[in-house]
């Protein structure tokens, strides 16, 4: 019986440039000789190889995922495209039940998300859907609690999806950006309740720093040296 080991160096990968590249930099005596002595081969790790669209870097979660099935796992980034791409995302039943509900109460739709391309947990174009949708169910009146990036993307490129998402939805006059918060602590998954404490009292209670826009908040956050991920939940006021 032969036995063998599956060792995950995480970070590690394939490439000539040593600009940047801190693994041809190091001295890797033993890895060298494993490369240069063994049956080796190399896989892709991003796009269709794992189960994304093209172009979209591969992660953690998706590359254990791939290997743990042993075979090419659709990621839910692909699997809700597919999703709006068939209509089948439009006429979800539960969507439009809340649809409804907002519309029969005349009140005003929350949704809350991140916002960002990075595509891991989020894309800014199923946000957009999602608004498109409403839309056409005719919700007249939402409130978007933004959460901010900064990890499966650029650090401070989060002003930038803001204002994106504010050129998108300046013709809907009752739909707006409520409030501004961090991924650090709308999204902690190592059970810190000191973190996530902060998100949910402006969430629940409207507890937090006051802006006028969503723009000065981020800003503001920038001005302190704050980048996205760590931006402090802001409620917005305009």
């Amino acid at each position: 019986m032969f036995k063998f080991i599956l060792i995950i160096l995480d970070g590690f990968g394939l490439r000539d440039e040593k600009e940047g590249n801190a693994v041809a930099q190091a001295n890797t005596p033993t890895l060298d000789k494993m490369l240069n002595e063994c049956p080796v081969s190399s896989i892709e790790t991003s796009g269709k190889y794992v189960g994304l669209p093209d172009g979209i870097m591969g992660n953690s979660e998706v590359g254990h995922m791939n290997i743990g099935a042993g075979r090419i796992v659709k990621q839910n980034l692909v699997r809700i495209n597919d999703a709006i791409e068939s209509d089948l995302l439009r006429n979800n039943s539960n969507l439009k039940k809340k649809f409804q509900h907002v519309n029969k109460n005349n009140s005003t739709l929350h949704i809350l998300g991140l916002l960002s391309d990075g595509g891991v947990h989020s894309h800014l174009d199923h946000y957009k859907y999602i608004l498109q949708t409403a839309r056409y169910s005719n919700v007249e009146k939402i409130s978007l609690h933004v959460i901010t990036d900064g990890r499966d993307t650029s650090p401070t490129s989060g002003i930038n999806y803001v204002r994106n998402l504010g050129s998108y939805i300046q013709e809907d006059k009752g739909f707006r950006i409520a409030s501004i918060c961090g991924r650090y602590y709308a999204m902690d998954r190592d059970s810190r309740w000191e973190r996530i404490e902060k998100s949910y009292r402006m969430y629940i209670h409207g507890e937090g720093e006051k802006h006028l826009d969503s723009n000065s908040a981020i800003q503001t956050a920038y001005d302190n040296k704050i980048t996205d991920e760590f931006i402090l939940p802001a409620i917005i006021s305009e």
